[in-house]
């Protein structure tokens, strides 16, 4: 996949068709737009991810989640346009010439029925259907995904997660919350309880779920394995930053500068402290249970 990340100079060599928006998390109704722009890919014509982040809140996917993602869905091309003066101050009918048609060379373009874009959001899916013919491109407005009776957003999606509701933050995303990273050196506690973990220090960036011991899947080398994963700053041992720690059920080796990602399932309960290693420990294998009847259910 071809990747621009933190430059405006940005260009597609042939025809393009694109889908524009935040696209802050990649959820099913994000998923609807890029899946449409794929199935108008020809020879000719490549898919485009047109990515217009302003970044202003936590993440609920970092550049380089979003990146796997979008990747992974087989486009060819993601833009990840800095929110930049030069981009936020165009007024909606230079954006569509200069970059969508003269730089993009748009064939097709896909957006959803709220789209805004350009000066002071100006430009709407309507303003994009009145110059396709002048421009030669087509225009298809996709309407949201709902689940139930309420629209799929991204900020259904932070709700959900604020709530560590992980089960209904995966139906709104299409695939469980994910957190990504390289693999740190700890303070070994967890070796020390006979129960040795993995240990990933994310993005402060990053929008996490509740501080808390969650039912967990790790991808290590295309292979998912089970677990029980603890977000928080490990108040028993006195842990200072916020990090997402791991105990894998099946597997025991050394992960140490790895990069793996966490999927959070289901959440278990809130971090707490306990008077001692033992209550600790104890706690830990009530944990480890719950996690392999999680799965087993």
């Amino acid at each position: 996949m071809k990747y621009f990340h933190g430059t405006t100079q940005f260009y597609m060599e042939g025809a393009s068709a694109i889908t524009l928006g935040k696209f802050d998390g990649v959820h099913r109704g994000h998923q609807k737009l890029m899946r449409h722009i794929k199935s108008l890919e020809t020879e000719e014509i490549k898919s485009v991810v047109f990515a217009l982040n302003a970044r202003t809140e936590a993440l609920i996917l970092t550049r380089e989640e979003q990146k796997d993602v979008v990747e992974k869905m087989g486009i060819s091309c993601l833009i990840e346009c800095p929110f930049v003066p030069e981009i936020s101050g165009m007024m909606p009918e230079t954006f569509v010439k200069e970059i969508l048609v003269d730089r993009l060379h748009a064939k097709y373009i896909t957006v959803g029925s709220d789209f805004r874009f350009g000066y002071r959001r100006q430009g709407d899916a309507k303003l994009l259907e009145s110059l396709q013919e002048a421009c030669g491109f087509q225009v298809d407005v996709m309407e949201k995904e709902r689940l139930k009776d309420r629209e799929i957003s991204s900020t259904y999606v932070r709700e959900a997660l604020a709530e560590g509701k992980m089960e209904l933050a995966a139906e709104l995303l299409g695939r469980p919350f994910l957190v990504k990273g390289v693999v740190q050196h700890g303070r070994r506690i967890g070796r020390t309880l006979g129960m040795p973990t993995v240990n990933l220090v994310p993005s402060q960036e990053k929008l996490l779920p509740p501080n808390g011991v969650y039912a967990s899947k790790t991808e290590i080398d295309g292979r998912l394995c089970p677990g029980i994963t603890n977000i928080g700053c490990k108040p028993t041992i006195g842990e200072k930053f916020r990090g997402v720690e791991t105990y894998l059920f099946d597997l025991n080796q050394d992960l140490y500068g790895k990069e793996i990602t966490t999927f959070l399932y289901g959440f278990e309960r809130p971090e707490q402290k306990f008077s001692s290693r033992d209550e600790l420990r104890a706690q830990m294998h009530r944990d480890i249970s719950f996690g392999k009847e999680y799965f087993r259910g």
